[in-house]
């Protein structure tokens, strides 16, 4: 009776192994995965010093397929089919970031830029508008036309691409590149003029839309019949650097993956604060910073933040929005 006992049970634990522990992927009794297993990504994953970090949002990486590969040293349209408007030429569109104190440098050299070394030195998050309007074009202009990075990019409908790891020191916003990760967002700018805007924006009866052009395989917006709309009806003034400027809206779709990447990146990169560069009556401030308060901050900023010589984000930029939300996601 025991022996046919211990039969019944090996039988038993034998059946449950091959129906859910060591016939798939993973066995129940070791808890390990079997050697040659794939690693199967969720589509929301930004990369920082080689590790995938969930962001909640659509994430396209350089190396997926609808990726746009800053790492490439060729114009990267010509690659896949597309002529570029000058002759090619290989060129590289990023540098490694030079850590300042003399124990992180002494690290990075033996170690690399590890994670912890990255969360020790990056802590700016700049926000860029990229006059270009789709991200697509962004990176045709960064990439094979003027030989420029930038971490992120984010179309039209939410979706971000991430071109390059964190650990690379991308070339997007001048002396503050060195500390800091940026987004490019798909939009066309601000304006001095109202009617400099409003010649990209057509309206029907639910107010005004971005167009697109005309072909879906020229925008690259990856979802199909997409209608970009501001989140705001009106037409937005405000001043960047004492002028007045005009400007509608981001998508809704932006913010929300702006709002959840935000929040990704200040629990990836912790110094990063989720703030933005105030005036003393708490408003957001919309000067530039000198080289002293550029140094010393922690957090986002607007490129217009970085140089005089930049507006971007603009006056429409709904930075409260964006840092509400992330502290939301954050449960802050």
């Amino acid at each position: 009776m025991r022996a046919g006992f211990i039969v019944t049970a090996l039988v038993s634990m034998a059946a449950l192994a091959s129906l859910s522990g060591c016939g798939s992927n993973r066995c129940i009794f070791c808890n390990a995965y079997h050697p040659g297993t794939p690693l199967v990504r969720q589509g929301d994953e930004i990369m920082a010093a080689g590790q995938l970090f969930h962001t909640g949002t659509r994430v396209v990486l350089w190396f997926d397929p609808k990726g746009y590969d800053a790492y490439l040293a060729q114009p990267f349209f010509e690659r896949v089919g597309r002529a570029a408007t000058r002759p090619a030429k290989e060129a590289q569109h990023y540098s490694q970031r030079n850590p300042k104190p003399s124990e992180l440098r002494a690290s990075v050299a033996t170690q690399g830029w590890t994670l912890e070394n990255l969360q020790q030195h990056v802590d700016q998050f700049v926000i860029h508008y990229d006059v270009a309007g789709t991200s697509r074009f962004c990176f045709y202009i960064l990439q094979d036309m003027r030989t420029l990075s930038v971490p992120f990019l984010l179309d039209v409908d939410g979706t971000i691409y991430q071109t390059l790891d964190l650990k690379e020191r991308a070339w997007h916003a001048g002396e503050a590149n060195d500390r800091s990760v940026g987004i490019e967002i798909a939009h066309m700018g601000a304006y001095s003029q109202p009617e400099a805007i409003q010649r990209y924006y057509a309206f029907d009866e639910l107010g005004p839309y971005f167009v697109l052009p005309p072909s879906a395989s020229q925008s690259g917006v990856l979802t199909m019949g997409f209608v970009p709309r501001p989140a705001r009806k009106e037409l937005i003034s405000g001043p960047i650097h004492g002028q007045t400027l005009y400007q509608y809206d981001y998508t809704n779709e932006q913010y929300e993956a702006l709002i959840k990447l935000t929040a990704t990146l200040h629990r990836v990169l912790p110094k990063m604060a989720l703030d933005v560069p105030r005036n003393p009556d708490g408003t957001v401030r919309t000067t530039v910073l000198s080289p002293e308060e550029l140094n010393a901050w922690s957090g986002l900023i607007g490129h217009y933040h970085v140089t005089r010589g930049k507006i971007d984000p603009g006056p429409a930029f709904d930075w409260e929005r964006v840092l509400r939300g992330a502290r939301r996601q954050l449960g802050m």
